[in-house]
């Protein structure tokens, strides 16, 4: 975040610096109010562009074996452009690289389960799928793994079969 401040406030100066290195190449032609016009709009477009490849370059970051579940787009009043194109700033990744399989529990995977937000910190939830019974439950305080791989305490949550979640963490096990 500090860094796209600083990014942004150096464009910012180079664009006013550029026009003003223009406005003296044309006999100081330019009217003066352009200077903060064409810096005010450098940094706009600047922001602007940070913000709708943030889910992209995040994406693009992942390490092989985490995969995006899911994309949240919204439209805020105070970001009119969003009106226009809705902005991503949440994702859910399912960590594939953290799969683990009980042999009693064939139909279940234990895994993590991403939160990723734009300025904000990663959100690892640990989650056991129950592909057989469309089913989740996040391991939380309370919840025990007993020895045959069953949980207790759990509090399961119905699924969609077409949960993008669901697919990723059960890939190949319905």
């Amino acid at each position: 975040m500090l860094l796209e401040l600083i990014a942004t406030v150096v464009l910012g100066l180079g664009a006013a610096g550029l026009i003003m290195a223009l406005n003296v190449l044309t006999g100081k032609r330019l009217p003066t109010w352009l200077i903060p016009a064409g810096a005010g709009t450098a940094m706009l477009v600047f922001i602007i562009f940070m913000e709708y490849s943030w889910a992209e370059r995040t994406r693009d970051g992942l390490p092989d074996g985490v995969e995006i579940a899911s994309v949240s787009s919204e439209s805020m009043w105070y970001r009119p452009w969003t009106y226009l194109r809705p902005l991503s700033l949440r994702m859910v990744a399912v960590d594939t690289r953290r799969h683990r399989h009980h042999p009693d529990q064939p139909q279940q995977v234990m895994t993590s389960v991403l939160l990723l937000g734009r300025w904000m910190p990663v959100h690892e939830i640990p989650v056991v799928f129950d592909c057989a019974g469309q089913r989740r439950a996040d391991l939380h305080a309370g919840v025990e793994l007993l020895e045959d791989g069953s949980l207790t305490n759990a509090d399961w949550r119905r699924l969609d079969a077409t949960d993008p979640a669901l697919e990723i963490a059960c890939q190949g096990r319905f």
